[in-house]
């Protein structure tokens, strides 16, 4: 059991000063006002975010992608080439440390679980390890090791492209047919038994374009957990699917199946108006990663409208080239304004931007995860950040104007000194309890691939 005693706390009822949360195996147990001078203190609490969208391995990549070759105009589909002929190098060694190294930072940066997007299965060329999940099973080492709550996605990736071509290159890495895959699935959901209770699993189809329209009906009903997929992500995909399925990529999923809350479609920032509106009626989640939609060109998503039209989404880091809560929520609102030329853009007259941002994204990548939490309430699972306001960037501010703080003020990542996952105390003063040993790892794994892709 761990009491907390927070000076103001944003609880589901809203805020509230003096508040004493009571944690027991995993959970909430009480929420109460009062003081207890056996209480962990903290200034601020907050719901802690889960991270509804990550590829991890792609961390160990950032910085090494930003120069541009001999294509005046380099896309997506330029950096998507550099990401294949780095995965040749990638062994089930260096996934573990590269994915413990981005767990913790998550963990300091305010997210207390994480949906792992997780298609790279095979050694190099596709040829299968002796356990068909055996990358998936460094993904749990890797939770496990930093305390962090897990929802793995095994991800089925058939073809190259919408008209089934073979997969080339690094692409082979992923590749599964159905049988394949429900081995894998299989597989991957006995290695996860092994860690604790929040530990989920669902599925995820890659993509229309990698995964066809009898297959995507098959995966799904697989599992009983969430379902992943990208979505509507860049233009060329849009035409792709379009030239194939006959239909943009929204709305042939839309009519194609019975789309519903275990649903969370990935970026969707090709969408026109009408696809917006009638995606946010399904209650599924849109799952944004702005910082690195930012980095790839991808688009602005229709927050706006979406939000509007009652639409749930949450955050997710995806490529993993910048782990920063508060500087993708406050990415997705500017990019709002960017295009309208307004303020505030997703503010409303009873909350802030910072909160609606705030609480539609914890409570977006709860429901995308299956998982308990994105609130502090009893039963729920205590996924919980404490943050310091006596500092030069919240000046003891209150409220949603502490709220606004953390985000807009491009500093909220360094005032945030607890986290806990499902109880977990793992972030304390501001550092995870086992940063020194994940760091040297990482970098040795960096030192081992070397710099130039």
């Amino acid at each position: 059991m761990e009491l907390i005693h927070a000076k103001q706390a944003l609880t589901e009822n809203g805020w509230e000063n003096n508040v004493v949360v009571e944690t027991s195996d995993g959970r909430i147990i009480s929420v109460i006002s009062g003081v207890s001078p056996k209480c962990t203190q903290v200034d601020l609490l907050l719901p802690a975010s889960a991270n509804l969208h990550s590829h991890a391995f792609q961390r160990a990549m950032a910085g090494l992608t930003e120069t541009r070759g001999p294509n005046p105009r380099d896309t997506f589909w330029s950096w998507r080439h550099l990401m294949y002929r780095f995965l040749d190098r990638l062994t089930p060694d260096h996934v573990e440390a590269i994915a413990a190294l981005v767990f913790m930072e998550m963990l300091e940066a305010g997210h207390a679980a994480v949906a792992e997007f997780h298609y790279l299965h095979h050694a190099v060329g596709g040829a299968a390890y002796a356990d068909p999940a055996e990358m998936a099973t460094r993904i749990v080492s890797a939770a496990q090791a930093t305390g962090i709550g897990l929802t793995l996605l095994p991800v089925l990736y058939m073809h190259g492209g919408c008209d089934g071509r073979v997969l080339q290159g690094g692409q082979q890495r992923f590749g599964c047919g159905i049988d394949r895959f429900n081995a894998l699935h299989e597989a991957s959901s006995k290695h996860l038994k092994r860690g604790p209770s929040d530990f989920k699993i669902g599925v995820a189809p890659h993509s229309l374009r990698a995964v066809d329209p009898n297959s995507l009906g098959s995966v799904i009903s697989l599992s009983d957990g969430p379902i992943h997929m990208h979505l509507a992500e860049q233009e060329a995909e849009v035409t792709e699917v379009e030239t194939h399925l006959g239909a943009r990529p929204t709305e042939w999923l839309l009519d194609a199946h019975d789309v519903d809350p275990s649903w969370c479609l990935i970026h969707c920032t090709q969408m026109t108006s009408a696809e917006t509106e009638a995606l946010a009626r399904t209650g599924a989640v849109v799952g944004l990663s702005p910082i690195t939609e930012s980095n790839l060109g991808d688009g602005i998503f229709n927050g706006t409208q979406f939000f509007s039209a009652g639409g749930r989404f949450g955050i997710g880091s995806d490529s993993n080239v910048h782990i920063a809560l508060f500087e993708e929520l406050c990415t997705l609102d500017y990019s709002q304004r960017l295009r309208d030329r307004s303020r505030a853009a997703m503010a409303v007259p009873s909350r802030s931007a910072g909160r609606v941002l705030f609480e539609s994204a914890t409570r977006g990548g709860a429901q995308a995860l299956a998982r308990d939490s994105g609130r502090i309430a009893p039963g729920a699972l205590a996924d919980l950040i404490g943050v310091e306001t006596g500092n030069e960037w919240i000046c003891d501010r209150r409220g949603d104007t502490a709220l606004d703080s953390l985000i807009f003020g491009g500093r909220g990542r360094d005032c945030i000194r607890d986290v806990w996952s499902a109880g977990r105390h793992v972030v304390k003063e501001g550092r995870h309890q086992a940063r020194e040993s994940i760091t040297l790892q990482f970098r040795n794994v960096l030192a081992e691939l070397g710099q130039d892709i």
